[in-house]
């Protein structure tokens, strides 16, 4: 376990990083906390042995209250080089996270998990953009990715108002992945990560990448910046040792061993 500061403190098992945000009460975030949580997913970006990381929140009741309010800090304060927490910004990471929420999940709070690419959450985990009540908005990804992981009218709603969404509904809208007892939550998370681990590293990668670049383009011209070239994480999978190894290991009947280049 390593401690990057008080705030936040990370775990390593086997190939997956779980980043766990510990400021009680309630999580908020400050500029400090961002640099820190940046520093973790850099190392898992940067670390070849590591595939897969795990976003989660020390206590019961909050994951994140979001921006630190009593910080004192200025509404547009310098986060860092990821943006506010870290991750909202940070559009060159190749691994998979999964946000592992324990419970409510408030503005920034809300925003950090929109940039997950899984999500689990307690029965009892609430999601809410409160912004526009104390006169400001939610600009670190909410008035980006809610309109685009839920239907309109609904995410406009939430935005304009502050409106809250359950658990139960953010599955219902397959916002998230699943509602897990808190008992379960950690466990189900890493087992969710160690099986996407047992992927292909450099495909796990190229998958990231392919989505990213491609979800704002229609069908044909999602395939036509495909074979463009012009993705490298793509293009370094389709050269890449572990490819052959896949099918190699699928006609012996073995499982392969991945070797991440």
């Amino acid at each position: 376990m390593n401690e990057l500061s008080s705030a936040v403190i990370t775990e390593r098992r086997g190939r997956v990083l779980i980043i766990r945000l510990n400021r009680p009460k309630a999580n908020a975030i400050d500029t400090g906390t961002s640099r820190a949580l940046y520093q973790a997913f850099m190392e898992l970006e940067q670390d070849d042995g590591l595939s897969v990381g795990i976003i989660t929140a020390g206590g019961e009741r909050f994951f994140s209250a979001g921006w630190d309010l009593k910080a004192g800090e200025a509404v547009d304060a310098d986060h860092g080089p990821g943006g506010f927490a870290g991750l909202t910004e940070l559009f060159g990471l190749r691994k998979p996270v999964i946000a592992a929420v324990n419970g409510l999940a408030v503005g920034g709070g809300f925003e950090l998990v929109l940039a997950a690419d899984l999500i689990l959450a307690v029965p009892h985990a609430e999601f809410f953009l409160p912004e526009a009540r104390i006169g400001i908005t939610p600009d670190s990804g909410g008035v980006f990715r809610l309109p685009r992981r839920l239907p309109r009218a609904l995410a406009m709603d939430m935005l304009f108002t502050g409106k809250r969404l359950s658990a139960e509904q953010a599955l219902l809208y397959g916002l998230i992945n699943a509602v897990v007892a808190p008992e379960e939550l950690l466990p189900r998370a890493i087992s969710l990560a160690e099986d996407i681990a047992e992927s292909a590293p450099l495909a796990l990668q190229a998958i990231k990448e392919l989505v990213a670049e491609t979800e704002h383009l229609s069908l044909p011209q999602a395939f036509v910046a495909q074979r463009a070239g012009d993705m490298p994480c793509y293009r370094r999978m389709l050269k890449s040792q572990d490819a052959e190894e896949g099918v190699r290991a699928f006609g012996e009947g073995r499982q392969p061993c991945w070797q991440g280049k």
